[in-house]
C-alpha cells in the first residue's frame, strides 16, 4: 500500500470530520510589537463549528517570507494555558520561551488552543470526549483536524514561506507534532519532545491512565502502530528527545520505534534524518535538549 494510501486510512480512523475544503476566515484582533517579536492575536475559523483563538509570532524586522513553525501546545492539566505555552513557556520547558527562541533564529510560529484549552475552555476534556464519541466524533480527530487546518491558514499568508514549514511541541504537542507530520507532507520538520509512545509498551507498563482521555482512538491497533504512524514522516527530518524515566514514553517502547524507524530512514536513503536522543530524566526539556532542537531545526529547515 502506497503512504498516500496509509495516510488516508490514518486519517479515515479520526471520526466524522468536516471536509478539508471546509472555508477558513480569520480575523485579526490585534498586533502588538514586544522586544523580541511581533505578536498577532487572531480569531480563526477553521471547522466552521468553533473559533479557535491563535497566536503568530514574526520577526521585527523583514516582511519575509519566513520559515514557520507550527507550535503545538501541551496538556500537564493546565486547560488555562493553551497557545500561552508559546509565549509564556511552561514548567517542564527551558526559558526563554519558544516564541523568543524561535523568532530569535529567524522564524515565525503559529500555535493554536486546542479544544478544551485556552480561550475554548469551559467544559471538561471528558465532557468534550463524551459528546463527541456519542456524535460519531473522536476528540482526537477534532484536535489534528484543526492542526491540519492551522497548517492549510498559514500556507496562504504571503509572508510565510510555504516550502519551510516545521512543528514541534512537548507532551501532548510532541504527540500533535509526529501525527501532523505524519497526516500533511507539507510539514518539511518534525520535533517532538517527551511524547513519542509505543501503544503496546504503554498497555504493558500499565501505563494508560497516564495520558488524557483525548489521546485514545477508536480501532487505532487494528491499523497502526506507532511506528506506522511514524514511518509515514519518512525520509523527511525527524527529532525526537525522550527521557528515560518518562512514564509516559516507556523506554521499550522507545527501543522499538527506534530500531523500526532506523530501518524505514535507511530503506529511503536517509538514515541522518531521524534521529532519537534519550537522556537519564523524566518528562522535561533539559538545556542540551534545547540546544538540539535548535541545531536540529538550522540544519533542516
Amino acid at each position: 500500500m502506497t503512504m498516500e494510501k496509509r495516510r488516508e486510512e490514518l486519517y479515515e480512523l479520526l471520526g466524522d470530520l468536516p471536509p478539508r475544503t471546509q472555508p477558513i476566515s480569520s480575523k485579526k484582533l490585534k498586533e502588538e510589537r514586544l522586544s523580541h517579536y511581533i505578536l498577532e492575536e487572531w480569531q480563526l475559523d477553521l471547522n466552521g463549528e468553533e473559533v479557535v483563538p491563535a497566536y503568530f509570532v514574526r520577526p521585527i524586522t523583514g516582511d519575509g517570507p519566513f520559515p514557520t513553525i507550527i507550535f503545538n501546545h501541551s496538556h500537564g492539566g493546565f486547560y488555562d494555558h493553551g497557545k500561552e505555552e508559546l509565549i509564556k513557556g511552561n514548567v517542564y520547558l527551558q526559558n526563554p520561551p519558544y516564541a523568543e527562541e524561535l523568532v530569535k533564529m529567524g522564524y515565525a510560529v503559529l500555535s493554536i488552543d486546542a479544544w478544551g484549552f485556552g480561550q475554548r475552555r469551559g467544559r471538561t476534556e471528558g465532557e468534550i470526549f463524551k459528546e463527541m464519541l456519542w456524535k460519531g466524533q473522536v476528540m482526537w480527530g477534532k484536535m489534528v483536524y484543526d492542526s491540519l487546518r492551522a497548517v492549510d491558514y498559514v500556507t496562504s499568508r504571503p509572508d510565510v514561506d510555504k516550502d519551510r514549514i516545521g512543528t514541534m511541541g512537548i507532551s501532548m504537542g510532541s504527540t500533535m507534532s509526529w501525527w501532523l507530520a505524519a497526516l500533511d507532507p507539507r510539514i518539511k520538520v518534525c520535533v517532538d519532545l517527551c511524547g513519542l509512545c509505543d501503544f503496546q509498551s504503554l498497555i504493558e507498563s500499565r501505563g494508560l491512565e497516564g495520558h488524557g482521555i483525548y489521546y485514545y482512538v477508536p480501532k487505532l491497533l487494528k491499523h497502526f502502530t506507532a511506528s506506522e504512524i511514524n514511518a509515514l514522516i519518512a525520509p523527511r527530518p525527524h527529532l525526537s528527545l525522550a527521557g528515560n524515566y518518562d512514564r509516559l514514553t516507556p523506554p521499550k517502547g522507545l527501543d522499538i520505534i527506534d530500531e523500526n524507524l532506523k530501518i524505514v530512514y535507511e530503506e529511503q536513503g536517509a538514515p541522518e534524518a531521524w534521529k532519537l536522543l534519550r537522556y537519564n530524566i523524566g518528562h522535561f526539556e533539559t538545556a542540551d535538549m534545547r540546544y538540539e532542537v535548535k541545531a536540529f531545526l538550522k540544519n533542516w529547515l
